[in-house]
């Protein structure tokens, strides 16, 4: 790993851990600001995943979706499958930040100033997140190693399509 990512991705990592423990502290204030989200989504979300069991509380929504931040933000944080954890914090981002940061209601002009600043900083985390669950630490990655398989295949391809007609002019010459 190198030095830059061993520094950064326990910093990303920090703004989950925080504000996490924050909502967890505070879940009945979150899960009031988070009621016009999860009641448009729970039962989308029941709908499409019949067998699975959501929860209708916000408030439990609210901590589960802290609970998943800290151990996504803690494993990204060690080194502990940082694409994956990259990707579910950049995933649960999504509904925190239109919980959370709907600067569109806002009527004061101070206030909607500051939830839009939040609003953007979240996007340019997930932003960040996308990058980090794309990284492979400098190893090639699926896409690369599929193009060089396929190319491989072909090159080989090709050497046995030419070495077979070569053995079948040389067959053919030794019958004649």
């Amino acid at each position: 790993m190198t030095v830059s990512r061993l520094i950064a991705r326990p910093m990303l990592a920090s703004i989950f851990v925080v504000g996490s423990v924050n909502a967890l502290r505070n879940a009945p204030g979150a899960a009031a600001k988070a009621a016009p989200v999860t009641d448009r989504i729970v039962p989308l979300a029941r709908k499409a995943l019949p067998g699975v069991p959501i929860p209708q509380d916000t408030a439990t929504l609210v901590r589960i979706n802290a609970g998943t931040q800290i151990a996504a933000a803690l494993a990204l944080a060690t080194g502990r499958a940082p694409r994956l954890s990259a990707a579910v914090l950049a995933l649960t981002l999504v509904p925190t930040t239109a919980a959370g940061h709907r600067f569109w209601e806002i009527e004061e002009e101070p206030a909607k100033t500051q939830q839009r600043l939040h609003f953007f900083k979240n996007i340019s985390l997930v932003g960040g997140l996308i990058i980090a669950a794309g990284d492979t630490d400098g190893k090639p990655g699926v896409a690369w190693r599929a193009r060089r398989a396929a190319r491989d295949a072909r090159r080989e391809a090709k050497h046995f399509a030419g070495t077979a007609r070569r053995e079948a002019r040389l067959a053919k010459a030794k019958v004649t």
